[in-house]
């Protein structure tokens, strides 16, 4: 079982050094704030699928997040007007539910629809069951947003990123070939590539984590 939701997001605020210095008086409540957003996902039946940083903690220890990622439709964000909007696009969405930041991956995007139907499942947080993406829809998402933020020059987030990917393919072993097949359709050759290229480097850093693992544990 996995901590509460509300937890994480209050112990992400609270262990970030860049929000010492600012007032934090709403972040005792952040754990109240959570749950009414998922009572409220249940009261109106919303078809939400759990991504980001919290669902990545389902899998793997140690991922520090203040907000909350999900990927939704449209018309289901449109019957939670309590989530105030404060930026949008066809693809992906921003706002404030109370206190709580909340980003949202819309169904516009055909890829984030194929995860949001075919790479989910349950996993409990506290005493909540939630519907969260899979290892494989979380690495399809980790993927698919490096070659924009390469060329943003977002390397703080790229670091975030490839590190989640090492994470999980250092615990999970997945075919990458598998993900390769399902990303290709969507982005473009180059940037297909470009992920490659990265999924290479990583795999050399994990064959050397194992190498190092062994010796650790006196097989070789």
């Amino acid at each position: 079982m996995t901590t509460a939701i509300g937890e994480i997001i209050r112990n992400g605020v609270l262990f970030d050094m860049k929000n010492w210095s600012q007032s934090m008086e709403n972040l005792n409540s952040l754990p109240e704030v959570v749950d009414q957003l998922f009572a409220t996902f249940a009261e109106r039946q919303i078809d939400y699928l759990l991504v980001g940083g919290v669902a990545l903690l389902a899998y793997i220890e140690g991922r520090n997040t203040q907000d909350i990622d999900f990927i939704l439709s449209r018309d289901d964000l449109s019957i939670v007007p309590e989530i105030n909007l404060t930026s949008e696009d066809k693809n992906f969405a921003r706002g404030t539910f109370g206190s709580l930041q909340i980003d949202v991956l819309l169904t516009n995007n055909r890829l984030f629809r194929l995860i949001k139907d075919r790479y989910a499942t349950e996993q409990i947080f506290g005493d909540r069951i939630i519907r969260c993406a899979t290892v494989q829809g979380l690495l399809l998402l980790k993927f698919y947003a490096l070659p924009s933020l390469y060329r943003q020059g977002r390397f703080d987030k790229v670091n975030i990123y490839e590190g989640d990917i090492t994470a999980m393919l250092l615990t999970y072993g997945l075919d990458l070939s598998v993900l390769w097949k399902i990303l290709s359709p969507h982005v473009l050759a180059s940037d297909l590539q470009a992920m490659q290229e990265t999924a290479a480097d990583i795999q050399i850093r994990i064959a050397r984590f194992q190498a190092q693992r062994q010796m650790l544990s006196g097989d070789i």
